[in-house]
């Protein structure tokens, strides 16, 4: 049967199996990543999870084991609905082994993952490692741990700390080269990879939260645009812009509709539909690819407020406006010293700021006109005393609450409210600061990751529950242009969106949601309460599980867009290897709902470098650099590289290709 997950002993014995991927997590990315691999790559996985929760606490009803069974019997439920309508492994089958004999999903639970938890899944024999526990120190020590049982494991690693991360991927590469003289150079570059389900999701939640429309995704030195686009009018010619990346339901723009995931069957997205299908769904709305082009190197984050010049931020605009009139009153003064006793401008200035400190003899033998400029800088001198006194008493205020937080300020409109400080929000937080973005974030921890952020990048932060009365509104949720709500409680977020709607019914929301079913639900009855705001649900989870499954494969793809619930990949891959691709024209390797040629890496292999826009020396009768418009006729030649829009189960059909010719 296929996806069945098969009842376990209390005492699983080791699985003879080699060649396996074990899967070890203690949340949802763990088990959206185990429903990658065996329902969309086809491979035998282990996914080992902590034990139950507390059954001291009976509102928990599943432990992680349960959980973890229910979504693959969910996914087993939609495969089979896809392949009983005729799908392939392109469009919803599995495209593999289908598991016959062989156990789908074997789960395990263990408290840790130590030498023994580690020996009963296998992982002295299998072929790859996740490691994608929510605590980085214990995705390190199970690294290390899985080094030293398996040395030629594949190991990706969810790490938060990205500067850590680089270390320790070059410590792990290093250990796997000692332990196995003479590995394959091809197999130690992807012997470890570290990634974010951060930085994976945090672009798709920022633009979502922005405009709901447009989709940028930025990685090795590329920047590609994709943009949402509404149906046209009647007499209206749609433009199609570089291509149509995807269809959107046909109930998008059904207020009683709901946004399309895997499970939603022909009235769902279309991902990568033919020109025939593209003419033919008329009346939907449509994704399109708008711009590709080089990425141009990040700067630093724009502070709030405009605020660069050091006394700004230390003095106050009036107190800086009173020295100014100070200066300016002593300079006239100066002036009219030198005009009525023909002083020299320099002496006349020297005179004015003696009398202005008190600091001179008075002018008792002098002219009337210099008695009269003595008398009028002593009085400018009594007004630079308390001057000085607010600049003392400013700048000592100003230290102090150098470490406070920002309130947001009178007359802010237009800005983003953004929900949790997590690991999530604060990742999104710098996406949106990147993109000149006002922000106001609501966070209930003082303590929380990313609050130290918000102060760096002088973010207001309204502290306290969202649940609680007058906290959005202190957030300007009113006057907001988006409300983007990423705790990590479905139901918070949930309380959050309906709470706002009720301040301001036409605000956009982008809310995190895990369940597909959930979020359906929820999509449906906010459309149908407030038909003209636009309303977005996401799962962080499912936006990352695609990069980590790649990463398991041996690759790595640029990065990922949502539309609506599905997940759309990109990536650069060789040529070689992949008889859909090679010797074809671009027009025939394209394949509906399943990968198309979007642009070729021109440079010559011997100068090519891992960050696609770093190009060689130009050659003589070939360009260097990227082609993006492309001839539909061009022939794909086995050393070209190119970069490909694919879905999960596309990308999953190429790798499984080249694997195969491999293993030859």
């Amino acid at each position: 049967m296929l996806g069945c997950v098969s009842t376990l002993p209390q005492q699983p014995q080791r699985s003879p199996l080699s060649g396996h991927m074990v899967v070890c997590g203690d949340d949802a990315l763990a088990q959206r990543l185990a429903v990658e691999l065996r329902y969309v790559y086809g491979e035998r996985v282990t996914l080992l999870l902590p034990p139950g929760r507390d059954p001291r606490r009976p509102e928990v009803p599943l432990t992680q084991r349960g959980r973890a069974a229910t979504l693959f019997g969910r996914m087993s439920a939609a495969m089979n609905r896809n392949l009983g309508n005729g799908g392939t492994a392109a469009d919803g089958g599995s495209g593999g082994d289908t598991g016959a004999g062989v156990e789908a999903v074997r789960i395990l639970e263990a408290a840790e993952p130590s030498d023994e938890a580690f020996e009963e899944a296998g992982v002295d024999t299998a072929a790859a490692l996740a490691l994608v526990y929510d605590d980085d120190e214990r995705n390190i020590r199970a690294a290390l741990t899985a080094r030293r049982l398996n040395p030629r494991v594949r190991l990706v690693i969810r790490l938060y700390n990205r500067k850590l991360g680089q270390y320790l991927e070059t410590l792990l590469d290093q250990a796997a080269a000692v332990a196995v003289p003479g590995l394959d150079p091809t197999a130690l570059d992807t012997s470890t990879t570290v990634l974010s389900d951060a930085d994976t999701a945090a672009p798709a939640l920022a633009a979502t939260a922005l405009t709901g429309s447009s989709k940028v995704v930025q990685a090795e030195g590329l920047l590609l645009r994709a943009v949402e686009r509404t149906p046209p009018r009647q007499g209206e010619v749609a433009d199609p812009g570089l291509c149509t990346l995807a269809l959107l339901s046909s109930t998008t723009h059904d207020p009683a509709g709901t946004e399309g995931s895997d499970s939603s069957g022909a009235e769902g997205p279309q991902l990568l539909p033919d020109q025939q299908s593209v003419a033919a769904a008329t009346g939907r709305g449509t994704v399109v690819l708008e711009a590709i082009r080089e990425a141009a190197p990040d700067g630093p984050a724009p502070r709030m407020g405009g605020r660069s010049a050091p006394l700004s931020q230390i003095f106050s605009r009036r107190l800086r406006r009173s020295v100014l009139g100070v200066a300016a009153a002593v300079l006239g003064l100066a002036v009219a010293s030198t005009l009525t006793t023909g002083e020299p401008p320099l002496h006349a200035v020297y005179l004015t700021l003696l009398d202005l400190f008190a600091m001179g003899d008075p002018a008792i033998e002098d002219s009337a006109a210099r008695q009269v400029i003595q008398l009028l800088s002593g009085v400018a001198g009594l007004m630079l005393l308390p001057l000085l006194v607010a600049g003392v008493l400013e700048a000592f205020g100003s230290l102090r609450t150098a470490s406070a937080l920002r309130r947001p300020p009178r007359g802010l409109s237009g800005h983003v409210v953004l929900l949790g400080l997590g690991k999530i929000g604060t990742r999104v937080l710098v996406r949106l600061r990147e993109l000149n973005i006002p922000v106001v974030c609501v966070e209930d921890d003082p303590a929380a990751r990313g609050i130290p952020v918000a102060r760096r990048l002088q973010v207001p932060v309204v502290l306290g529950d969202v649940t609680q009365e007058g906290v959005l509104e202190a957030a300007k949720i009113q006057r907001s242009r988006a409300l983007l709500a990423l705790t990590s409680s479905d139901t918070t977020n949930l309380e959050a969106t309906l709470y706002a709607r009720s301040v301001k019914p036409d605000l956009q929301v982008a809310l995190r949601l895990f369940d597909d079913e959930f979020a359906t639900a929820v999509y449906r009855t906010l459309r149908t309460a407030h038909p003209q705001a636009l309303t977005r649900s996401r799962s962080v989870s499912h936006l990352a599980a695609p990069s980590f499954a790649v990463a398991m494969m041996g690759r790595q793809i640029l990065g990922a867009i949502p539309v609506e619930r599905k997940v759309m990949l990109f990536a650069a891959i060789q040529v070689a290897g992949h008889p859909q691709l090679e010797g074809r024209t671009v027009e025939q390797a394209f394949r509906a709902g399943a990968w198309r040629v979007l642009a070729l890496d021109a440079t010559p292999p011997e100068d090519r470098h891992p960050d696609l826009t770093t190009a060689g020396p130009m050659s003589s009768d070939r360009p260097s650099g990227l082609i993006w418009d492309l001839h539909p006729g061009y022939v794909l030649r086995a050393e070209d590289r190119v970069v490909i829009a694919a879905t999960r189960r596309g990308l999953a059909e190429l790798l499984r290709s080249r694997r195969s010719l491999t293993h030859r």
